[in-house]
């Protein structure tokens, strides 16, 4: 007999644990990582053979929270890329 899910419980955020990130409760594995994956072509159940502590249910938790909140998800996105390229690019003056 399987028990039921609330999926209300299926996301969570914490200011401790990935700087409070949306993430799939009980793991460290953040919406970003799992919308990364599902933009690189992965469908949900590609993502789960990949993190395989995963359930289906999670990665699809992810992807809802993901297409419900997308411009938020896609400005956090966009604002660790920047970070990057900041850091890259100090870095190679810093060699030059």
């Amino acid at each position: 007999m399987s028990t039921e899910v609330d999926i209300g419980t299926l996301i969570a955020r914490s200011p401790e644990i990935r700087r409070g990130r949306p993430r799939i409760a009980g793991t460290g594995v953040t919406v970003r990582r799992i919308v990364g994956w599902y933009k690189l072509g992965l469908d949900p159940e590609e993502i789960v053979e990949r993190i395989p502590h995963l359930t289906l249910a999670q990665a699809f938790a992810a992807l809802t929270y993901y297409h419900a909140n997308r411009d938020s998800v896609e400005r956090d996105i966009a604002e660790e890329e920047a970070t990057y390229e900041e850091l890259a690019e100090q870095q190679s003056e810093g060699r030059a």
